[in-house]
């Protein structure tokens, strides 16, 4: 680690960061900083492709250097421009590299006098990583194109040239046109009452990395769920969203009470088409969020809970490294298990939590042992490849023991704290830990040891004496489960009539890798598993019965994995079909029909994993022909 200097914000003092070279970024932010952009776009649903400029507002720190380097990828530039404080223009000489994987294009522009601003005129490929576009008949409605971002963690380049970075915060204006049947929204305060006429104005006046810039275009209606929040859907999808999320605004006020005040005015949600990759993301004003949570019974709403919750971790204090990124992912995690159950009560908090706690004492033995870190050493990995249950669920279980440690008044004083005096700037692990430190282990004597601490953030696996709540519900789920698998109790006998969506998440997360097919049977003729709509059930349901060998399941697991584009409710459905030479086969017909509705990040996901799965067969059959 670089050195920390400080940097004097009113009364305090904060540590930051001493500019550190981004792996996954070609920036070069020792020596110049974007500090703010201006984007003119027009979406071009034809073409599939966003043009138009991006004004770059520059600080420059180093009075030598005579280049500005930028991240690209795939973008088409038509022409670059110095700009002065009064608006003239003239050309500037620039070198766009040839792409490199995970990194894109080197944009390395020559400005020896140091403008002000730098104006880039560009164009978006059709295939930006960072972007899908959808045809009507991919949407819910069937009647309008669509368009969604997902810049994270390193795809905004593939929209705008730009320093691709958590470490870089910059405020932003927006324009964009677009035709006047479609509404434009973005990571930004929006209005719910804005006419459809084709042009849309945007102002961002917080200071975000380019990881939370986002953009949404398509036939979207709106429906207010309070008196700063509103869901954003689809016609036929708005009204079911609306009634899914009507408790946002108390989750806001649940979170103000617990952290302090919401400091970005709106708070919106998007429910985006299935192919969306991820549960939600955190873009601020506006969480982009998966249709797959809309289950009627609002048992998966901790997911916006989780989105909330990143207004104050991860977009108000950032990680600046994705190494860094359990500071984000880590503490949203506790914060939105605190939201939960000041709002759905212990038993839904302590279920979500056990069922997240179970999962990562199954699975972070496999993992290499640098990767169970939650700093880990630097590694030669794509920043998409950092997000993982360690940085979500570790993370979380560590500022839980922090809380068991000082009690909830002391640690929720800390929290508070913490969130104010690193508010609106990217922080790295080891910033974390002085403050903590400072204010919580050394003000509170002989609670916690800094061992301790320092074993939970640079030591692999989970502490031993790690807190796990107690859930009498799940402890019963656990003897039944037993009983079934043993053949002492029919699952016609199974108790599970009121099982809510994590009571049935966790009874099958449980079952064994592969469970006998007579199980899985009877299970599904009694409770109807094949082919439900909760996406929750389901991705765990065929992952089993594929296991347990029920080749009667594929029909509908294709179905859900063609239906949903969601990582996380895909690719276990894929692997589990992969492990057989036939399920294999089945699989790749199925992703072949499948991938044009996809985003690029899944399709390069699936794609990545088949290449693995090639890889080791021919691997296999040159050493059986060698044999």
């Amino acid at each position: 680690m670089r050195p920390l200097s400080t940097l004097a914000i009113g009364a305090l003092v904060l540590p930051v960061a001493a500019q550190a070279a981004d792996p996954h970024s070609w920036a070069q932010p020792q020596d110049v900083v974007i500090t703010h952009i201006d984007l003119a776009l027009k979406v071009d649903f034809t073409h599939q492709q966003l043009a138009g400029a991006a004004t770059l507002t520059l600080d420059w720190k180093n009075p030598e250097v005579r280049e500005l380097v930028l991240d690209t990828e795939n973008l088409k530039i038509a022409s670059i421009e110095a700009v002065d404080g009064k608006g003239h223009a003239h050309r500037l000489d620039y070198k766009l590299a040839e792409p490199v994987p995970a990194m894109g294009s080197k944009l390395t522009i020559e400005a020896p006098k140091h403008p002000q601003a730098v104006r880039i005129t560009y164009a978006t490929s059709p295939g930006a990583s960072g972007l899908q576009w959808l045809d009507p008949v991919q949407t819910a409605d069937r009647k309008l194109p669509f368009l969604f971002s997902q810049s994270q963690s390193t795809h905004a380049r593939s929209w705008v040239p730009l320093q691709d970075s958590p470490a870089i915060r910059f405020t932003w204006h927006a324009t964009v046109a677009a035709p006047k049947d479609i509404r434009v929204v973005m990571s930004a305060p929006n209005d719910p009452q804005h006419p459809l006429d084709g042009s849309f104005d945007f102002i961002q006046t917080h200071p975000v990395p380019s990881y939370l810039l986002a953009i949404a275009a398509g036939d979207l209606a709106v429906r207010e769920t309070g008196p700063r929040s509103a869901v954003y859907a689809e016609p036929s999808v708005v009204a079911k969203a609306a009634h899914e999320f009507e408790d946002t605004e108390k989750m806001i006020e649940t979170a103000e009470k617990l952290y302090g005040p919401y400091r970005w005015g709106r708070y919106d949600i998007l429910v985006l088409p299935p192919s969306f990759p991820y549960g939600g993301m955190e873009n601020p004003n506006m969480t982009f969020a998966t249709p797959t949570v809309l289950v009627g019974d609002k048992s998966l709403v901790s997911l916006v809970a989780h989105e909330l919750a990143h207004s104050w971790s991860g977009n108000l204090v950032t990680a600046a490294t994705w190494r860094d990124i359990w500071l984000n992912e880590g503490v949203t995690t506790y914060v939105q298990g605190r939201i939960t159950e000041a709002l759905y009560g212990t038993r839904q908090a302590n279920e979500e939590t056990l069922l997240a706690i179970r999962n990562l004492q199954k699975t972070i033995a496999s993992m290499p042992e640098n990767a169970q870190r939650l700093a880990p050493e630097p590694r030669k990995i794509d920043a998409d490849d950092e997000l993982s249950d360690v940085a979500y669920d570790k993370g979380s279980w560590f500022l839980r023991r922090l809380e068991q440690k000082y009690g909830r008044r002391d640690f929720d004083h800390y929290l508070e704290s913490y969130f104010n005096h690193f508010a609106w700037h990217s922080i790295t692990t080891e910033q974390m830990l002085a403050f903590l430190k400072s204010n919580l282990i050394e003000k509170y004597p002989g609670k916690m040891s800094w061992d301790e601490v320092q074993e939970w953030v640079y030591g692999a696996g989970i502490p031993k004496d790690a807190p796990v709540p107690d859930s009498p519900r799940f402890d019963a789920i656990d003897k039944q489960r037993s009983e079934v698998l043993a053949g002492t109790l029919p699952a016609s006998e199974l108790d599970a009539k009121d099982w809510n969506t994590q009571e049935w998440m966790y009874f099958l997360d449980r079952l064994p890798d592969a469970p006998p097919l007579a199980t899985m049977q009877d299970l599904d003729a009694e409770w109807h598993l094949t082919g439900t709509r909760n996406a929750e059930i389901g991705m765990r349901w065929y992952v089993h019965a594929i296991a347990a060998g029920d080749k009667a399941v594929w029909p509908a697991a294709a179905e859900h994995v063609t239906r949903i584009g969601r990582l996380y409710l895909t690719m276990p459905v894929y692997k589990a079909l992969a492990k057989t030479p036939e399920g294999f086969a089945f699989a790749e017909r199925v992703y072949a029909k499948a991938k044009d509705g996809y985003h690029p990040l899944t399709q390069m996901a699936v794609e990545k994993l088949f290449a693995r799965i090639r890889a080791a067969m021919d691997a296999a059959k040159s050493a059986a022909h060698k044999g």
